[in-house]
């Protein structure tokens, strides 16, 4: 099967403007790559303006779209409103926010500094909260009817995780923030909603996360029952249906893409998928040799 297939047709997000932060580099650069494939004028934002314009520059070239790179530190609200407005001039509308932009440590909890666990808990919540809140107020003040907001968040904002508590943290207060702003926006025409993806693996974020020989050693896949990671193109089709007009009537949603990876951690007897075939005979006839004594 061939997992970097597209869903979409060709024409689905014709018109639609989309801003992406974190859009300059890997699962926010495929998924702008798709969008645009599929028509969309797209703005993609971070730190750096070198890589944003080599990123917009290669996607043009590829897909023949239109790609903006706009400078923006999500974690200062002045910035998300200039970047706002900078694609507002270009673009004369935003009609998608797509929360990309996030940060990371995998660290025992008691190892991290104030500022470090400061820095996710402002990239990935103060930072998707910024963007929400002035794209927000943005089309209630201009009456826009038909407008999306999507999440990146992740499955351990269900349940928490040990050695990523300021990532668990954080996403769980965008997880909050998706569905509370669902049900308050709606009627401002405004559609909320958010993807949890599994194991997706990106050189630079994946790289800082597990570097050397960590990454072989802490095999992902084997912790996924399809016994695979995600290929960037199933995402980025998820996330494209999630901001076109097919998925209208979606709103407050979080749709999980990981394989069945949480559900195996989350499943108290899970974990005997590992006795084999033969043992489970035996064990069968020891609680058969129980019953009949």
């Amino acid at each position: 099967m061939d997992f970097s297939a597209k869903m979409l047709r060709d024409d689905a997000l014709k018109g639609k403007v989309i801003v992406v932060t974190g859009g300059g580099s890997g699962l926010g650069k495929a998924m702008t790559k798709y969008f645009m494939e599929l028509g969309a004028k797209v703005a993609i934002s971070s730190r750096d303006l070198e890589k944003l314009k080599n990123t917009a520059k290669e996607l043009e070239t590829e897909t023949g779209g239109t790609c903006l790179a706009v400078q923006c530190d999500v974690r200062h609200y002045d910035q998300v409103e200039a970047m706002l407005q900078e694609v507002l001039k270009v673009y004369g509308k935003v009609d998608v926010l797509l929360n990309n932009a996030a940060g990371n440590f995998i660290s025992p909890t008691e190892r991290l500094s104030a500022n470090a666990f400061d820095t996710v808990i402002d990239i990935v919540l103060k930072g998707s909260k910024n963007c929400t809140l002035a794209f927000g107020k943005h089309w209630i003040d201009t009456k826009q009817t038909s407008s999306t907001i999507l999440n990146i968040v992740t499955t351990y904002a269900f349940t928490g995780s040990a050695y990523v508590v300021p990532s668990a943290a954080a996403k769980a207060g965008v997880l909050a923030m998706t569905r509370s702003l669902a049900v308050e926006w709606a009627k401002y025409g405004i559609r909320s909603n958010a993807i949890a993806p599994g194991p997706f693996p990106t050189k630079g974020a994946w790289d800082r996360l597990l570097p050397g020989d960590l990454a072989e050693k802490f095999d992902m896949s084997k912790k996924v029952p399809l016994g695979r990671v995600g290929n960037h193109q199933e995402l980025a089709n998820l996330a494209a249906y999630l901001v076109s007009d097919f998925s209208a009537y979606m709103n407050g949603e979080v749709i999980v893409i990981d394989g069945g990876e949480w559900l195996k951690g989350a499943g108290e007897f899970n974990m005997l998928e590992a006795i084999p075939e033969e043992l489970w005979n035996q064990l069968e006839m020891m609680i058969k040799a129980k019953k009949n004594s």
